[in-house]
């Protein structure tokens, strides 16, 4: 007997007919004699519509209202899941994220989890039942105001419950059969990954791929919660996170790291540039000072070498595209103080990554990527590196070629078929 946390995402209950399959699944577990505790996101494109109903009444509604509002979505999913598996004649019980004891900051819209009081939960698995949180959610600590966990953040629920209640295993059912080499729906070749460890999968869900949450990763890397990505629409093993050794075959040692786990994309970000910049000390500072203070994070930096003439410089970063507004704001208001003269803004750029714990001890890994990058046509506009990771950026009309390009060019595509997405968000 295991006990088990299962995570559904929203394409996994989408409907009645949906939520049906994943309540004969968690029935099948728990007959099997497993404990279960579910963490369930919002049914479909739920979230979605509560976010258009919003904006319809309030050009800008508050953040305290818009959580207790986003928060409706998964308690529509775990009432009505809890009743298709009493349905089957197994006893469950839905929790909203307040009851099930998940305490987290006063930032609305992007809480992060402190706590997780646990009481009420294993309280329904000693009653035998199937216990059911709604994901997504949380409550502060001394307000009891109701807040949400930003993107990902049913991932993120069922890790952190996952790690409160010492579960052998947090599942993340998914559209797709586990974590790929890259995104299926560029590369139809791209190849499951059955092992892979949490420094990779941070970079990889850093990177853009979508199949696990950033935070989700993070929090199951500290606590030591063994993640499996699996599909809910079939009954194929999916993929392992975890930093346990992975085990030797028959007659062999153990099994060595494959030098690159895979290659993710995003094209969420855009790019700055600030023109003119005084190359003088304390300059730099100055800028990301005051993009950090407008509550922006930045990804990759690049500054070129001032011209002797001028003693002039261009420094260009990239970040969240629904940020970049916000930081040319925070960054002209401070113009005359700098002593820059312009700013340039491009939010039609693509990152590509290519991510692998094995880079750090073979050479001629970059050398690959951009002779890929070349043969397919692809001009690199930015570069960033790390012990296991490799960034550019490139146009956004490029990035899909760049992607398979890149794949093709480390060996990554599969010789078995093409990838199943059963859904179509990833997620």
């Amino acid at each position: 007997m295991a006990l088990i946390v299962q995570k559904y995402g929203g394409s996994s209950v989408a409907d009645a007919t949906a939520i049906k399959r994943v309540a004969h699944r968690i029935a099948e577990a728990k007959r099997a004699g497993d404990d279960v505790v579910v963490v369930v996101s919002a049914m479909g494109d739920t979230t979605d519509e509560l976010l258009d109903l919003a904006n319809q009444v309030s050009p800008k509604p508050p953040s305290r209202e818009m959580d207790i509002l986003l928060t409706a979505g998964e308690r529509i999913s775990m009432a009505l899941l809890a009743m298709a598996i009493a349905n089957l004649g197994v006893e469950a019980q839905a929790f909203t994220g307040q009851q099930a004891g998940v305490i987290t900051d006063d930032a609305h819209g992007k809480a992060r989890i402190i706590d997780v009081k646990a009481g009420r939960i294993h309280q329904a698995l000693d009653e035998g039942a199937v216990a059911i949180v709604a994901g997504f959610q949380g409550v502060t600590e001394h307000t009891n105001d109701v807040t949400t966990l930003g993107r990902g953040g049913s991932d993120t629920t069922a890790v952190a419950i996952a790690a409160a209640i010492d579960a052998d295993v947090c599942e993340i059912y998914t559209d797709v059969d586990g974590v790929f080499t890259a995104d299926p729906r560029i590369v139809p070749t791209a190849r499951k990954i059955a092992r892979i460890t949490y420094e990779e999968m941070l970079d990889m869900a850093a990177s853009g791929a979508k199949v696990l949450g950033l935070r989700c990763v993070e929090y199951g890397r500290r606590h030591g919660v063994r993640i499996h990505v699996r599909s809910s629409f079939s009954g194929h093993t999916g993929t392992l996170v975890t930093d346990e050794p992975q085990p030797a075959l028959e007659g062999e040692g153990t099994m060595e790291q494959p030098i690159i786990a895979g290659v993710a994309h995003d094209r969420s970000e855009a790019k700055i540039t600030v023109v003119g910049v005084p190359d003088v000390p304390g300059t730099a500072a100055q800028i990301f000072e005051t993009v950090a203070a407008s509550g922006v994070n930045i990804d990759m930096i690049v500054q070129n070498v001032s011209a002797a003439q001028t003693g002039l410089t261009d420094i260009s970063f990239t970040l969240p595209a629904a940020d970049g507004q916000r930081a040319i704001a925070a960054l002209d208001a401070v113009r005359g103080a700098i002593g820059f003269a312009s700013l340039q803004y491009d939010d039609t750029i693509g990152k590509l990554s290519l991510v692998g714990a094995g880079m750090k001890s073979h050479p001629g890994v970059s050398a690959r990527l951009f002779g890929a990058l070349r043969d397919a046509g692809i001009n690199i506009e930015m570069i960033s590196t790390s012990e296991i990771r490799v960034s550019v950026v490139t146009r956004a009309d490029q990035l899909d070629d760049a992607v398979r390009a890149v794949h093709t060019a480390f060996g990554l595509d599969s010789t078995e078929g093409e990838a199943v997405v059963y859904g179509g968000t990833g997620r």
